[in-house]
């Protein structure tokens, strides 16, 4: 198979991938988005907001709209542009000579899949999760990740939050804006969040705190209705009855593929300039979650993906591409 290239090609197709796929087509720059493989965690098709439910906080839908929903809408108005979706993985990159070389599926391939003059990352982050299987089976029907997405959907009713960071203690101050209560649950017997954050969450009235505790299960079919609670001191258990779970313990970026390409911060998050998208390799942007440690919500994603493709635009036009 011959090597195909592309002026703009996109991996990803989150928020931030499909705005960048609807911007760049319309600048009539015929992008491929590579959109991902189907799986189990928030790396695929869609991205994160392909496994809630209600959506509230993305502008133009006053009756709220389901994460699927949205995103199917995004992914049919860029392919309405222009943009062509291929769901697959890029499996291996090269951006040490331009155009820039990237594989879809064997990476030993003596020739790479595609080129293209530039690159658009918008792979997104993960959130850790505390590996039960009820986790997913119950993720958007009182587990979340994101106090600020959800947590309106808990009012004056008892949460938990898991966690011991910064992370945990912000959303935990957030949700007990609007909660009847919010429990956080900690595997140790003291914070890990730095002084203030932790000073703030243990003086709210609406706080409480299980220390020394894992999670141990969800209880639960069809909606959260309890925690399994082991004491890691005693190995006792009990059920903790609960509406919602909140998992604070930290994102994960998807930036393996490039790590030893793009320059990214001890945390993996690819590095951008502070104004705009361009990455450590020129020709090369990243937009979303993948280079976003501080908002990662929906619509910052999408609004970065728009700087991605104007960035990519105007870096083509000095070209005379």
């Amino acid at each position: 198979m011959s090597t195909i290239h592309r002026k703009v090609l996109i991996i990803g197709s989150g928020p931030a991938g499909l705005t960048a796929g609807i911007y760049t087509s319309r600048a009539q720059l015929e992008p491929l988005l590579v959109e991902g493989e189907p799986s189990s965690t928030s790396d695929q098709p869609g991205g994160q907001l392909m496994l809630t439910t209600e959506v509230e906080n993305f502008p133009g839908f006053p009756d709220q709209v389901q994460g699927p929903d949205l995103m199917n809408n995004m992914r049919v108005q860029a392919q309405h542009f222009g943009t062509e979706i291929i769901t697959a993985k890029v499996s291996k990159v090269d951006f040490s000579a331009e155009p820039h070389r990237l594989w879809v599926g064997d990476p030993d391939a003596a020739e790479p899949t595609y080129t293209a003059d530039a690159v658009i990352v918008a792979t997104g982050a993960q959130a850790l999760m505390l590996g039960l299987d009820a986790e997913w089976r119950l993720m958007g029907r009182g587990v979340s990740t994101c106090a600020t997405c959800d947590g309106f959907f808990f009012r004056e009713r008892d949460v938990a939050v898991v966690g011991g960071g910064d992370s945990a203690m912000e959303e935990a101050l957030f949700l007990a804006r609007m909660a009847g209560s919010v429990t956080v649950i900690h595997r140790r017997g003291e914070l890990r969040a730095s002084k203030i954050m932790a000073e703030r969450a243990l003086a709210h009235p609406k706080i409480s705190f299980v220390w020394n505790t894992l999670v141990e299960d969800l209880v639960g079919d069809e909606a959260l209705e309890g925690l399994l609670l082991r004491d890691v001191t005693s190995g006792t258990t009990r059920t903790l009855p609960m509406a919602g779970l909140f998992v604070a313990i930290g994102h994960r970026p998807n930036t393996d593929l490039f790590i030893g390409h793009l320059d990214a911060d001890d945390a993996g998050y690819l590095i951008t300039q502070a104004d705009g998208s361009q990455t450590s390799v020129e020709g090369v942007f990243a937009c979303g979650d993948v280079q976003d440690e501080t908002y990662r919500q929906a619509i910052t994603a999408a609004g970065s993906g728009c700087m991605a493709a104007i960035d990519a635009e105007r870096w083509l036009e000095s070209r005379g591409e």
